[in-house]
Formats: structure tokens, C-alpha cells, sequence
């Protein structure tokens, strides 16, 4: 039986969809963290949402562990098979993964990108410390005996 990706329509268009879902990830993790700091400074009360920070969180352990692993992210072997699966190489490329791959991609050894995520990382759980949760404040407050 064939593989998954050459089995799916359009194969070319999931790939280009797989890119911009990927690109918007990256933005909201970069994004987030950013308006995430800048909020705590403004006092904007909803840079302390649980469900948008543990996200946020999530995706970046994710990619941490795949990198420390040596392996890249799932959407870029996702990509990549559907455009093996479109008979697309490095240089046969659409408008949109031409333009959203010259913004997300570097070409850099991969140690430099495994620090890079290591040290983003390590700043997201910074901002958990400066600028915790409501979940948080939450445990906190029932580990002290207060009413949340």
C-alpha cells in the first residue's frame, strides 16, 4: 500500500496549507511570547490566560524535544512528503511556499537551532515565573487556604 501523502488529492495545495499552518504557529509562538511581555508591562489582563499560554507552552516543548532529538518539526516531514507526493523538489515550489519558507526557514547548522529553542524555551518559562497563569495563581491560592 502507498504511504499516506500519496494517496491524498492536491498534494501540492495540502503542502502549500501545511506551510501556512506552520508559519502561523511559528507566529504565535514568537508573537505570543512577545505580547505576552509587553502586556504584563501594560498590565493587559489577557497575556494571563491559561489555555493560550499552556499552548503556547506545549508547541515549544515539541519542538525542543525534536530538536534535541535531531529530528525536525512533524509539519516539515508532513511537507515535504506531500511534495515528494506532487513531484516537487527544492527548486519546483509555489508562490506561497517560496514566500512563507524564506520567512520560517534558515539556513543555519542545526546546533544553532536547537539553542535557539533551547534559550526561547527557557524565556517562556521565564514569563511563566514574571507573568504566571490564572492556573497558577489559582494553585497558589488554594496552596495558601485562600478562596480562588
Amino acid at each position: 500500500m502507498n504511504p499516506w501523502y500519496e494517496r491524498v488529492p492536491a498534494p501540492a495545495l495540502l503542502a502549500d496549507i501545511v506551510l501556512v499552518v506552520h508559519g502561523l504557529i511559528v507566529l504565535f509562538v514568537l508573537g505570543g511570547l512577545l505580547l505576552t511581555l509587553i502586556g504584563g508591562w501594560r498590565d493587559w489582563h489577557w497575556v494571563r490566560n491559561s489555555t493560550f499560554r499552556l499552548t503556547q507552552l506545549a508547541v515549544v516543548t515539541v519542538v525542543l524535544v525534536q530538536s534535541l532529538r535531531g529530528r525536525y518539526c512533524p509539519l516539515t516531514y508532513w511537507e515535504v512528503d506531500l511534495r515528494r507526493a506532487a513531484g516537487q523538489d527544492g527548486f519546483d515550489v509555489s508562490f506561497i511556499e517560496y514566500w512563507v519558507s524564506n520567512l520560517i526557514y534558515y539556513d543555519a547548522p542545526a546546533w544553532v537551532f536547537t539553542l535557539g529553542y533551547t534559550l526561547f524555551f527557557l524565556l517562556l518559562l521565564l514569563s511563566w515565573y514574571w507573568l504566571p497563569p490564572r492556573i497558577l495563581q489559582r494553585w497558589k491560592s488554594l496552596q495558601l487556604g485562600n478562596k480562588p
